[in-house]
């Protein structure tokens, strides 16, 4: 693992230091770590969102469609395996 170091202004540190009490983690690195992570998947949704909003669109869900989940689910959850 890598070491990386950071200057924070008092206000900052303090802040960090509370999240970590409050929030239960361990260290500051645990908490900075799950900050870099939760923008990871931030950026992740955002490319995939723009990615669906660039695509042709789909066929529209009727009734049938819905129908046709219901009926897949159920069996699903009977012990059946539900297909696509």
């Amino acid at each position: 693992m890598s070491t990386m170091n950071i200057s924070l202004p008092d206000h900052l540190k303090a802040f960090v230091d509370a999240q970590v009490g409050e929030r239960g983690f361990g260290t500051s690195s645990e908490y900075v770590r799950e900050l870099i992570r939760r923008d990871q998947d931030r950026v992740r949704l955002r490319e995939l969102l723009l990615a669906g909003a660039g695509s042709r669109p789909g066929e529209p869900a009727t009734a049938d469609y819905f129908e046709g989940l219901r009926a897949r689910v159920g069996t699903a959850g009977k012990g059946g395996r539900a297909t696509r």
